[in-house]
């Protein structure tokens, strides 16, 4: 069941190009994009995962991961096929790095649907586009988004921010927070790795805060290709200068995955670059780790506000205001 996409433009001699991200796939008829989904047919652009879902669950909102950002909540999260990105280290690549199958009409589920779950399920403050990356299936996001405002739910987008800058601003009024990955801070490792470019990443990441959007960056650490200080900390200065000192980062221990093998990442690596990044951040996390580094302090008077042990959590230090029992600071969104 394909369904027309958006953003392209169809040439005279049947090529279409598509404009959703910085690929700019130029395709001839029958030929699919870089993310596999999205293809020529017959002089359109048409897209292969309007509404086929892979995966969707309940899920702790830390696992996005959002930690400031209704903590302690639960979402609806969902995923479809395909990605943009050809990262040798995927750790979802049985749908990011392939096309749907055959069977996923079995999983079809209209934007109404999806909204009506989201609805029936206690305790649930909205929809997370998760799991493969939502920019590949923009129109069923959007769609979704949409009806999801109408309804009082919540948005969530977890992605690697690779996407134009005409399709983002229309998105951005329809998503209330952001889990963007910045995989690296070099080009080599963006084009070498992931098959993409990094000044697009960061035009999307610049965008979503300038926009007013609550925005957490998420960093991945790797041995060998992107753990060296010099370039961890130009990130975290970066982030600092263009995104605010406030702003949430992620520091995550790497698995073996997908086509690379190398061992994961130290323990001892992830703290360490935690402690260089707290040296200009409020509020930095070691994720996938589990050594009581992801508590949430007060960036004020240092109280403990909120303790994790990965996805259990205690609000030990916010009032109903969400300030800071212990010294009146105004922090984060509603628990």
């Amino acid at each position: 069941m394909e369904t027309e996409a958006r953003w392209y433009v169809a040439h005279d001699n049947g090529h279409v190009q598509c404009s959703l991200c910085p690929h700019n796939c130029l395709l001839a008829d029958g030929k699919p994009g870089i993310c596999r989904v999205r293809y020529n047919d017959a002089g359109k652009l048409a897209t292969a995962v309007y509404g086929f879902v892979s995966a969707l669950h309940i899920d702790p909102i830390e696992k996005k991961p959002l930690y400031h950002f209704y903590p302690g909540s639960q979402i609806l999260s969902l995923g479809t096929y395909g990605c943009n990105l050809r990262c040798y280290f995927c750790q979802n690549c049985s749908i990011s790095q392939t096309a749907p199958a055959a069977e996923s009409v079995k999983n079809y589920y209209t934007p109404g649907q999806i909204i009506q779950l989201a609805k029936q399920q206690p305790g649930n403050i909205g929809i997370a586009f998760t799991y493969n990356e939502p920019v590949v299936w923009y129109e069923y996001m959007f769609d979704i988004a949409v009806q999801a405002k109408k309804a009082g739910l919540k948005t969530v987008m977890v992605t690697n921010g690779f996407i134009n800058n005409e399709p983002l601003n229309e998105l951005l009024p329809l998503i209330d927070a952001f889990s963007v990955d910045l995989k690296a801070f070099t080009d080599n490792f963006y084009k070498t790795v992931t098959s993409s470019r990094l000044e697009p990443v960061k035009d999307t990441l610049t965008s979503i805060s300038k926009a007013g959007k609550h925005l957490e960056v998420v960093n991945l650490i790797i041995p060998g290709l992107n753990d060296d200080e010099e370039s961890f900390t130009s990130m975290v200065h970066w982030i600092s200068d263009k995104l605010g000192k406030e702003t949430v980062l992620h520091i995550s221990r790497y698995f073996p995955n997908y086509k690379l093998s190398a061992d994961a990442t130290p323990v001892s690596s992830i703290l360490r670059l935690t402690r260089l990044a707290k040296r200009e951040l409020a509020h930095v996390y070691a994720g996938n780790i589990n050594t009581g580094s992801n508590d949430t302090y007060c960036p004020k008077c240092h109280a403990t506000l909120i303790t994790r042990n990965i996805y259990t959590v205690h609000n030990l230090g916010l009032d109903e205001a969400n300030r800071c029992k212990f010294c009146g600071e105004f922090f984060l969104k509603k628990t």
